[in-house]
């Protein structure tokens, strides 16, 4: 019997009972199929009181109830099942509630008769919800499984894709996340070179770009679905509601494919793909299921299409579906069921593996593949069972769920695990082959025997370490010497808590001046002390800070009383002890040690490696388990690298990046989704050749032809968007060319006319600023040449007066100055000097600073002033390249303009205008990292001006987070606005350095203060909200997204940059160093 055939003749009666037991475990939470069982029996079906019943605080545990658990080990039993039922029986998980935002809800497929599920939204927690809506979805689920056919689980996919595309259209009527809009620039949007094709996120749907993505890198289903055709059968009307639903979803998929290998764009736009998922239902709901979900539904009509395709083609033989034999494999459930041995082969897709309590993916799979004692169906049974599972059979394609949730009961609600757990790339799956089992159960045992003789090594060694009979255990070597120190040290003065008056010391005691005892101290004035004590010591009435402690006293305690023999006993068995215990934990940890290396060697030998898969793409959830953002990590077989997937983001990647942010313990993120390829089977990941040439197919070549057209049509109308706008910029630039030629027609004012009218504060400081600024600098060093040469020829005096001023500028920028006094804003000339410039820019810089108009008020400034004009003109262009002069000089200008970002971001900063301060601080920021990188002089310090800009952030979301907390509608999108506006475009700033431990650490402060309110109660607009919210700021794409319109610089002068900058660095520099 097929697994098909089997499906089909599931009984209606079966479906109903199913999807009662479905709902019971969404409800409560539940998993163990005894108890719902006995719950459906007790009340007669009906869900309220079969509710009421397991909510109940003296509930008691049905001991009797049968279980579809235990009907995988009745003879002939061949159909196969989901292992997630199994793994959810045996480990009594509990299943959390579904809310509306992304979860990453551990669902389970693989088995086509436990697949379908119905869900509902218990977001409210009211009472009388909660029995509305039971008695409404099973009124519903009912009805619409009799008129329809549907399943609960297609109506719980539906569910997703309405809700996904509710976002995404309400996301374009919104103003304040424009930041997340495409670029009005194609050339944002243009692919570079070969770099694949990310997937836009259109509402919530991260998760299907991080799967899409996982299998369309698998070279042979991508080959499945590109060449797909429909069978004949189908060119009419859909025969049925799987073609109905099928078809149409096949021919987007195809497309969507095709685009993701030819497109010319950065992204594509998955809508229509989804909008196919989403308009073969018909559902009112908004719930969003998990990624889970989605992948198991996603290759269930892939399996369902190409069964059609499989009926058609069969040419007398049982039909093969490449879906099935891609992702489905076979194990062997063997084991001891009411004291009878029993074997059952069953089938299995997706393999979930619990995460909670293991470090690594062979323990998930060792507790996975075999199960301990479990009850027996009926209780005058007394033979134990038991069971083992092995694989006959593996799939190419083998994928883990690791379960990365538990329900709290307690909160009624499900919570993330963020334990590390560790996977490798190379993954040997030997171990856990049927035909390897004997082998398996010995190694299995040797190694039980060899933790067991660990567990007391480790018991032995934490005595040593861990020594002593209070609260408060230390070192036992350190115990030792601590001793050792004590009775070594030298005593030279009576105890401090002698009586000052004490009688001399005893013989053997090293007499010395002895000091006020604590008591005496605490005693105040000497008419406290009793009438009976001999006079006081004058020191006793000083204060304590006139004592005067006598420079040998030591800082430690020391023993009293000891002689040289009693000391050198004490001291030669302590030494001895010391050394005895030494020795004893040296072995302990490498005994430790050495049985580690033996059970990770445990199955190292040539036999046990001959099963190895390679890791091909995991899948990483960021957030709680409420809500969150997914992306994927692939691996590039051709161009051995990962790839990071993260929406319309592609990037190369690290396996230590991978690790990071995919084995969990770090953040907020970890791998919900492992999936491992045969690394024997070539075919997976083996590239199209030509068929006569041999030469590989790239690109477009390896599409069908009817997707090739499909893709050259989309890349001409992306083309055409391209010519559009250059098109916009050369028109513009005529009409700025029309504008200056205008400007220049215009007759220009006299010198001194342009002169009189020049502003003193310009928009952007020119050269000619920085000429006016330095014209009294510039008039000392003429008048000073004057004086000291008393030939008055004007060429001499230049020459002179240029070494006077080279020689001031030298000194100013070789002085070691504070922050406050910064040299390079008052002459370029400091700046290039430190920055090492050519001299030849230098020397042309001095000259245009001696040859500036603003000299010509008298007669000898302006003949020098026209001599150095001359000389000008005389440099050829070959002794002064232009262009790097021009370019030192805008660097310079570059330099300025990062001040005055960084003086009015932290003007505003003091002034507490976080949200001002954010915008000047962040320009400062990249323009500075910028010019730093050029040398190590050409900016600020990159540290404080990181400092401001992460706590500007952090005090931004403060005040967001306050705002949201209130509750007010009005407060609430002001806060809102303001983490999508400011906060959420500066993430990736801050995580794109992520050698900056301080800066993601604010950034995890900051989402964790946001995914807190998840686990609040709070009304369903905010809740909804909140979900909108939360991806956005959990994607951790570092893409620079930035502002909408940068700030602009207000007017300003040389002069009062220096001031201000001054100014505002001495403020700072009395800001205690823990506020900074």
């Amino acid at each position: 019997m097929t697994v098909e055939q089997n499906v089909l003749q599931q009984s209606t009666s079966q479906k109903h009972q199913q999807t009662f037991l479905n709902q019971l475990r969404e409800i409560t939470g539940i998993n163990d199929t005894q108890i719902l069982q006995q719950a459906l029996k007790d009340s007669n079906g009906n869900l309220e009181l079969a509710v009421a019943f397991l909510t109940a605080k003296n509930a008691k545990t049905p001991q009797q109830e049968e279980t579809t658990y235990y009907q995988t080990a009745l003879p002939g039993n061949d159909r196969y099942i989901s292992v997630g039922s199994q793994a959810d029986t045996r480990k009594k998980q509990y299943k959390p509630t579904r809310t509306r935002c992304a979860t990453i809800e551990q669902t389970h497929y693989g088995s086509k008769d436990k697949r379908d599920m119905d869900v509902i939204d218990l977001t409210g927690d009211d009472k009388d919800d909660l029995q509305r809506a039971i008695a409404l979805s099973l009124e519903e689920s009912n009805r619409a499984f009799r008129e329809t056919g549907i399943t609960d689980e297609e109506q719980a996919i539906s569910r997703v894709l309405e809700a996904s595309i509710a976002e995404n259209k309400a996301s374009l009527k919104r103003t304040h996340t424009e930041v997340w809009s495409d670029s009005p620039n194609p050339y944002d949007r243009k692919r570079q070179d070969n770099c694949p094709v990310g997937l836009k996120n259109v509402g919530n749907t991260c998760w299907f770009s991080a799967v899409i993505q996982s299998l369309f890198n698998l070279l042979e289903f991508r080959r499945l679905v590109l060449n797909y055709n429909p069978p004949a059968s189908a060119q009419d009307l859909p025969r049925n509601q799987k073609e109905h639903r099928n078809l149409p979803f096949m021919r987007e998929l195809r497309h969507l494919f095709a685009l993701l290998v030819g497109s010319k764009r950065k992204y594509v736009d998955p809508s229509r793909a989804v909008d196919i998922l989403k308009d073969a239902f018909k559902s009112n709901g908004s719930q969003q299921q998990d990624v889970s979900e989605f992948t198991h539904k996603l290759l269930d009509w892939l399996e369902d299409a190409f069964q059609m395709k499989a009926e058609e083609e069969r040419d007398g033989e049982k039909p093969k579906n490449p879906m099935l034999e891609l992702f489905y494999g076979r194990f062997l459930a063997v084991g001891v069921l009411e004291g009878k041995k029993f074997e059952n082969t069953e089938m299995f897709g997706q393999y979930p593996l619990q995460v909670n309590g293991f470090k690594d993916l062979h323990e998930c799979l060792e507790a996975a593949m075999i199960e301990g004692e479990i009850e027996s169906l009926h209780s005058e049974n007394s033979g134990k069972s038991g069971q083992e599972h092995w694989f006959t059979e593996l799939p190419p394609v083998l994928t883990f769920e690791l379960s990365r949730f538990e329900f709290n009961q307690a909160l009624g609600r499900p919570e993330k695990i963020h334990n590390k757990l560790e996977f490798p790339q190379v993954l040997y799956l030997d171990r856990y082959m049927h035909k390897n089992r004997e082998i398996t159960r010995i190694k299995r045992d040797e190694i039980k025997r060899l933790k067991e003789y660990l567990t007391v090594l480790q018991q032995r060694l934490e005595r040593y370490l861990s020594y002593g009979s209070g609260p408060k255990r230390f070192p036992l070597v350190d115990v030792l010497q601590y001793a050792l120190e004590f009775a070594s040290s030298k005593p030279v003065c009576t105890s401090p808590v002698d009586d000052i008056d004490a009688s001399s010391p005893p013989s053997g005691s090293i007499p010395s001046q002895t000091l006020p005892s604590t008591a005496e101290q605490q005693q105040g004035t000497p008419s406290e002390l009793p009438s009976t004590s001999p006079t006081p010591r004058s020191f006793i009435h000083k204060p304590f800070t006139q004592s005067r402690i006598p420079p040998d006293l030591p800082m430690h305690p020391a023993p009293r009383h000891i002689t040289e023999e009693e000391l050198s006993v004490l001291e030669g068995c302590l030494h001895r002890w010391r050394t005895e215990v030494e020795n004893d934990t040296r072995d302990l940890q490498e005994s430790i040690s050495r049985i580690h290396r033996t059970i990770e060697q445990m199955y190292s030998d040539k036999s046990m490696i001959q099963v190895p898969y390679r890791l091909h793409a995991v899948l990483v959830h960021e957030g709680q388990a409420n809500a969150g953002h997914y992306w994927a990590y692939i691996f590039d077989h051709h161009q051995e690298r990962w790839m990071k997937y993260n929406d319309i983001s592609v990037t190369k990647s690290t396996w230590e990046e991978l690790e990071r942010d995919s084995f969990g313990g770090y953040r907020n993120a970890s791998a919900y989704c492992l999936m491992y390829i045969n690394d024997k089977e070539h075919f997976l990941i083996k590239e199209d050749f030509h068929k006569e040439t041999g030469q590989k197919l790239v690109g477009m070549e390896t599409l069908p032809t009817d997707l090739r057209d499909f893709v050259k049509e989309d890349n001409q109308r992306f083309e055409k968007e391209l010519e559009e706008w250059d098109l916009q910029l050369a028109q513009k630039a005529q009409q700025e060319k029309i504008l200056a030629s205008q400007k220049m027609r215009e007759p220009a004012p006299s010198v001194m006319t342009a002169q009189a009218e020049e502003p003193e504060y310009l928009e952007q400081p020119s050269r000619s600023d920085l000429a006016k600024y330095l014209k009294e600098e510039t008039m000392q060093a003429i008048t000073k040449a004057s004086s000291e040469h008393e030939d008055k020829n004007p060429e001499t005096v230049l020459q002179l007066a240029i070494k006077l001023e080279y020689a001031r500028l030298v000194k100013l920028a070789q002085e070691d100055t504070p922050p406050e006094t910064d040299y390079r804003l008052h002459h370029a000339v400091v700046y290039f000097i430190q920055n090492q410039s050519p001299k030849k820019i230098i020397e042309r810089t001095l000259l245009e600073q001696f040859g500036n108009r603003n000299l010509s008020f008298d007669e000898r400034c302006r003949n020098i002033m026209k001599i150095a004009q001359a000389k000008l003109e005389m440099i050829k262009p070959e002794e002064v390249n232009m262009e790097e002069y021009e370019k030192w000089h805008q660097d310079y200008r570059s330099f300025r303009d990062t001040t005055m970002y960084l003086m009015i971001g932290l003007e505003h900063f003091q002034k507490k205008s976080y949200i001002e301060a954010i915008q000047y601080l962040i320009c400062a920021y990249q323009n500075n990292k910028e010019l730093l990188s050029k040398g190590p002089y050409r900016g600020h310090d990159e540290e404080l001006i990181s400092h401001y800009r992460r706590e500007c952030l952090l005090k931004l979301n403060e005040h967001a987070a306050e705002l949201f907390e209130s509750g007010e509608d009005q407060e609430v999108n002001n806060g809102l606005f303001i983490m999508n506006e400011f906060i959420v475009p500066c993430l990736p700033l801050l995580l794109v350095d992520e050698m900056e431990e301080k800066d993601i650490v604010a950034v995890e402060d900051m989402r964790n203060r946001w995914c807190s309110y998840l686990g609040q109660e709070m009304e369903p607009n905010l809740q909804e909200k909140l979900t909108d919210f939360l991806p956005k700021l959990l994607d951790c794409s570092t893409e620079i997204k930035g502002f909408n319109e940068l700030p602009k610089l207000p007017s300003y002068s040389t002069h009062e940059l220096c001031e201000r900058f001054a100014r505002i660095m001495l403020s700072l520099s009395r800001t205690p160093a823990d506020g900074r």
